[in-house]
């Protein structure tokens, strides 16, 4: 679905990515870690068209680009939401889908539908400075999903939420990347998020250097040994390098 390679870019002086290549396969959930500025969230506007890089490749779905093009099937979502604050929560789902042809009334059914995927049924008049953050993000994910993307970019979007509202859209994402089998890349500071959600964890270092992490173990006990001790690999992965061997692939 998703091929890097050898990409590399430079900001500022700055080298962000160096000679980095990845794959992502079709419907695969993968989550980017790494220290700050090791270049995930770089990377993720680079898949996504959103950000320019000086060498390299990137081929989406056999098609292969040697310069930045925005990819077509391609949503992002960030932390901030991006809602249009003069259109209730329909109307701002629906947005997309009358961008695509739909009529009103059809793009209105359709968003109803995304709507009640995320659990915001008897919020569809809702402003958006009405919300919570958690609600507002729900919108969010809701309005990507409407469109029916192939590859979903997420880019920290719940780091700004309390704990028990980013436990709860942590649980709803993973049930629809599982229902609708859309190609998600997650970016996130969070170790517990990405083992939680992710089927391969990607951690970020110095230079070309990527680390690839299977996650095989019951999500459902973020309190077990095992996914305790998967944790802190990862943290000393990010931290100092290094890896227990039963973990890499």
């Amino acid at each position: 679905m998703i091929q890097i390679e050898h990409i590399s870019k430079n900001f500022e002086g700055k080298e962000i990515l160096k000679d980095l290549s990845l794959s992502v396969g079709q419907g695969e959930f993968v989550a980017l870690c790494g220290k700050s500025g090791c270049g995930k969230s770089t990377l993720l506007n680079i898949i996504g068209g959103f950000e320019s890089f000086d060498s390299g490749c990137v081929s989406i779905a056999g098609r292969e680009f040697k310069e930045r093009v925005r990819v077509r099937g391609c949503v992002k979502i960030a932390q901030d939401y991006a809602l249009l604050p003069w259109s209730n929560a329909l109307d701002n789902v629906a947005f997309g889908l009358r961008a695509k042809g739909l009529s009103t009334k059809e793009a209105k059914q359709e968003a109803r539908y995304y709507l009640n995927l995320v659990h915001l049924q008897g919020f569809e008049s809702a402003f958006p400075h009405t919300l919570s953050g958690g609600q507002a993000q729900r919108v969010a994910l809701a309005r990507a999903l409407s469109v029916k993307p192939d590859i979903l970019l997420l880019d920290e979007p719940f780091s700004a939420l309390d704990s028990f509202t980013k436990e709860a859209l942590q649980n709803e994402l993973l049930h629809i990347s599982h229902q609708l089998k859309t190609t998600m890349i997650f970016v996130t500071h969070d170790i517990e998020e990405a083992i939680f959600l992710a089927s391969r964890v990607v951690v970020l270092q110095e230079g070309a250097k990527t680390t690839q992490v299977s996650i095989k173990l019951d999500k459902t006990l973020r309190d077990s040994l095992e996914f305790l001790n998967l944790k802190r690999e990862i943290a000393n992965l990010i931290s100092y390098g290094t890896l227990g061997l039963e973990y890499s692939i």
